[in-house]
């Protein structure tokens, strides 16, 4: 596909080639093959367990493709970077301290082998971050790796639902758009869908991509997301772009723009489509199941009622599939309570706070207001999903924020670097 975007570069990015007065080249820019290394990482986090796909696949094969897809990325990031160059990040500091309580409460077994496993993963996962730190420069070349990542993603959901209808939109999922050429669930692929939204048009906004080739992601994105009804992914979207696109506000005039006119929009399809958008966003649920979040409530009083022994409390009974008596947890906060005790709480609130924090000490820009927006997405969707204690998605969305508020490499003027000190001999001195 043509364009920017998809492609190559955005303009007005970091001057990596040293063409601007006062700069020298940079030692590195940042190589394609990292790009390589954020894809797989995205492949590790897509899952094995989810919707019926056309050719029925083992779900011993899909480890094996998504743990093997972690192992080449921690590999191939660290033939880039042998000399273990990093960059300091308060982010990959707390992922890592997250490890502590992961591994004493997994070594009891309580969880199974399964739990030394995902600690396994998530220890790769993190090292794997540590090493690309060192192209983390506050740019917005991961964003461009995120977008392509996650498009490529829901091409292959647009493919199987145009090969199998009835298979990408089963009855037991209640018509709900799942992948079906590699088993995503509704909410799997709403998240991928907004977030690449939410992305692009605050590119469109900062003027770093055009609106042609914004549409050809956003229009496809935006009929995904509406076919799978997923609404912590819509109301992700619509409120983590408040914040973000307020943030630009008083320094771009197309953002006054778009902010007005959506203001406006949104107050006429509420008051014309009140009832269509009831319905969407019930989907045709009951009060009673609405109320108690489609059964989510009764789980997570049944985990809080559940008894502890104090280290269970303190640190966990290890890293698990994110259930509790056989259902899923659904809410990031309660699933690392449960795996990773009071501890892991503790050290989970940092990372969201301490992102946060940086994002509004940050003067306003582009990549500050992607960051802002990843972040707030993230917040909303740990009510109701489940990930922020383990190598997931939502990880890899912080890991995206907190590249973009890394500060730049100071460039060194060549004056200072390029132009040696002329020696004067000394018979030509007074």
């Amino acid at each position: 596909m043509s364009g920017d975007l998809i492609r190559g570069g955005l303009p007005g990015a970091p001057d990596t080639a040293g063409t601007r007065p006062g700069a020298e080249p940079r030692p590195a820019g940042t190589p394609k093959a990292v790009g390589i290394v954020w894809a797989l990482l995205g492949l590790n986090t897509l899952g094995s367990a989810g919707a019926k796909t056309i050719v029925p696949l083992p779900r011993s094969l899909i480890q094996m493709a998504t743990m093997g897809a972690l192992v080449t990325a921690f590999a191939l990031a660290l033939a880039l970077n042998l000399r273990l160059r990093i960059r300091a990040s308060a982010f990959v500091f707390l992922l890592t301290l997250l490890l502590v309580p992961s591994v004493i409460s997994s070594l009891h077994l309580e969880a199974g082998l399964g739990a030394l496993f995902r600690c396994t993963r998530l220890a790769l996962f993190v090292g794997t971050l540590w090493l690309t730190s060192r192209w983390w420069d506050g740019g917005l070349t991961f964003v461009r790796y995120h977008i392509r990542m996650y498009f490529a993603v829901l091409v292959l959901v647009a493919a199987g639902l145009v090969l199998s209808p009835g298979t990408a939109m089963p009855e037991y999922y209640g018509g709900r758009l799942v992948g079906a050429l590699w088993p995503l669930t509704p909410p799997q692929i709403g998240q991928y869908s907004a977030v690449i939204i939410g992305l692009t048009l605050l590119l469109v906004l900062g003027r770093r991509t055009t609106r042609a080739d914004a549409a050809l992601v956003i229009v496809p994105a935006l009929v995904l997301l509406s076919l799978t009804h997923t609404r912590t992914a819509t109301l992700g979207l619509l409120v983590g772009l408040v914040p973000a696109i307020g943030s630009l506000i008083l320094t771009s005039a197309a953002a006054r723009r778009f902010f007005a006119g959506t203001v406006l929009c949104a107050t006429v399809a509420a008051v014309a489509f009140s009832s269509a958008l009831q319905a969407w966003f019930l989907r045709g649920q009951d009060k009673e199941n609405f109320s108690n979040l489609t059964g989510r409530a009764k789980v997570w009083d049944a985990l809080l009622a559940a008894p502890r022994t104090t280290g269970e409390k303190v640190f966990g009974v290890g890293l698990g599939d994110k259930s509790f008596g056989g259902l899923p947890i659904d809410n990031s906060w309660l699933a690392v309570y449960h795996e990773q005790g009071l501890i892991g709480i503790t050290i989970v609130a940092s990372i969201i706070i301490v992102l946060g924090g940086v994002a509004l000490l940050r003067p306003p820009s582009l990549p500050r207001a992607c960051a802002i927006f990843l972040i707030s997405y993230v917040a909303i969707s740990s009510y109701t999903e489940a990930g922020l204690g383990d190598a997931s998605p939502y990880l890899l969305h912080l890991a995206l924020a907190a590249s973009l508020l890394a500060a730049p490499a100071p460039a060194t003027p060549l004056s200072t670097a390029a132009v040696p000190r002329r020696r004067i001999p000394p018979w030509a001195r007074r």
